[in-house]
């Protein structure tokens, strides 16, 4: 079963850049979206039911901001959209997807802002989902999205120049750490150990041509699920969206 995660950075918008034709030679079981910045109103008969997927959203109270969805073959047992922190969820962040074999949760994480204005919000939000993750761990899961940080030096091309900078703070940087000790794997790093694998990239300066890029975007497994992974992924050359889609495959 193949699973894939994109910050789209505008459903709509993205749609109309060949979206549709991606999806279908992609032939994932599960496609989680992030920053999908649209409305229920706003959805049309193609965004609701693409080729032979169901769709499930959360749409953030503020129109054209924020926002997940899921694409998926398989009917989930049950459909979660909140985490219990009232920004996070009027922002329509997280979808808690229960399926028979394991759980998937579709995050959306706060930049926190480039003046770290948001920063506090940021970590307010990785306590919140730290803890409910502690009684969880035992459990098969997937936690797969957009986390807004790079972790380690290896995921930016310019880990020197931002080590103060939001999405490098050494605050942040330790949330991941903390994803890791409760047992979570970052599957990408399972496969490859190299540098250079970037999922974000800055529209300036022709960042993406360049690969000055941010490894931000990540699916994580609970060690249940460690032994069914085949294969996790970067698409480094699908575009769309200032993000790539990544990915996994499971037995």
């Amino acid at each position: 079963m193949k699973i894939v995660s994109w910050n789209v950075n505008g459903l709509r918008a993205v749609f109309n850049k060949g979206f549709s034709k991606w999806l279908k030679e992609i032939d994932a079981g599960i496609v989680c979206l992030q920053e999908i910045k649209l409305q229920e109103f706003q959805l049309s008969k193609q965004l609701i039911s693409p080729g032979n997927y169901l769709s499930y959203f959360n749409f953030a109270e503020k129109k054209g901001y924020s926002g997940v969805g899921v694409y998926t073959k398989e009917k989930p047992l049950t459909i979660e959209n909140q985490l219990g922190l009232g920004r996070f969820d009027q922002e329509g962040r997280i979808l808690k997807l229960e399926y028979p074999d394991f759980t998937l949760i579709n995050l959306y994480i706060p930049h926190g802002g480039r003046k770290k204005e948001n920063l506090q919000y940021k970590l307010d939000v990785y306590k919140t989902l730290l803890d409910q993750l502690k009684n969880l761990n035992s459990k098969k899961i997937i936690m797969i999205g957009d986390f807004n940080v790079a972790h380690e030096e290896i995921d930016l091309a310019r880990p020197k120049d931002n080590h103060k900078n939001i999405m490098f703070t050494t605050e942040e940087r330790k949330q991941l750490d903390e994803i890791v000790d409760l047992g979570f794997i970052d599957t990408f790093r399972k496969f490859n150990k190299k540098g250079g694998n970037y999922t974000w990239w800055p529209y300036f300066v022709n960042a993406r041509e360049r690969n000055l890029g941010w490894r931000i975007d990540y699916i994580f497994v609970s060690k249940p699920l460690s032994n069914k992974l085949k294969d996790a992924f970067i698409l480094k050359d699908v575009y769309g969206s200032d993000h790539c889609p990544v990915g996994i495959e499971k037995r």
